[in-house]
């Protein structure tokens, strides 16, 4: 075999098993194709359990329209991933948080998080991510910002939160009392 043909099996050899491994991997990346795992997905909302559906469109719906009044528009809505059950949060990486945000691409809800305050707090990060950008936001906005307002402006009624989340929920709210709320994504820039 010449090393043209093995430079270039080797090439397709990592083609393959590039993709595979972030599917096995890196679970968020399933969000990609929730299907693939055994969801069916309509109107943006993908569900495990198909008796639930209503429920999660309700959700999803009342959330965005929570946010798009209160925070700001959302430029698009994410897809939804929604886990009526333990073994679908697990296939999809919500388990210790009970729900997470993917760039602008998804929100992923658990099977523990079907409330209203957290699909608000997970598209609360989704319009962080499209006013800030994804990566600023994940890796250069303060934590107490990033957490606080998700957690403060989602009317999460846990009061108190577990430290160190109670603390950045009160730093976001004394700064956001000091900017108000026309200054928001203006002033959140020059963090």
């Amino acid at each position: 075999m010449s090393l043209r043909s093995t430079l270039g099996l080797a090439a397709l050899v990592a083609l393959i098993a590039i993709p595979l491994a972030a599917w096995a991997l890196v679970k968020p990346v399933r969000t990609l194709a929730p299907e693939l795992e055994g969801l069916s997905c309509a109107d943006r909302v993908c569900v495990d359990d198909a008796s639930r559906r209503a429920e999660a469109l309700a959700l999803y719906r009342d959330a965005g329209e929570f946010v798009h009044s209160s925070i700001g528009e959302l430029e698009s809505l994410p897809r939804a991933v929604f886990c009526a059950t333990r073994e679908c949060s697990e296939k999809f990486g919500a388990t210790r948080a009970h729900a997470y945000t993917m760039g602008t691409f998804a929100i992923v809800i658990g099977d523990r998080a079907w409330r209203p305050y957290y699909v608000r707090h997970e598209l609360i990060h989704h319009l962080q991510n499209e006013r800030l950008g994804s990566l600023r936001n994940w890796l250069f906005m303060p934590v107490w910002f990033r957490e606080g307002m998700a957690y403060s402006l989602s009317r999460d009624p846990r009061d108190p939160l577990p430290e160190p989340l109670q603390g950045y929920r009160a730093r976001f709210n004394a700064w956001f009392k000091d900017i108000g709320p026309a200054q928001l994504w203006t002033q959140a820039q020059e963090l």
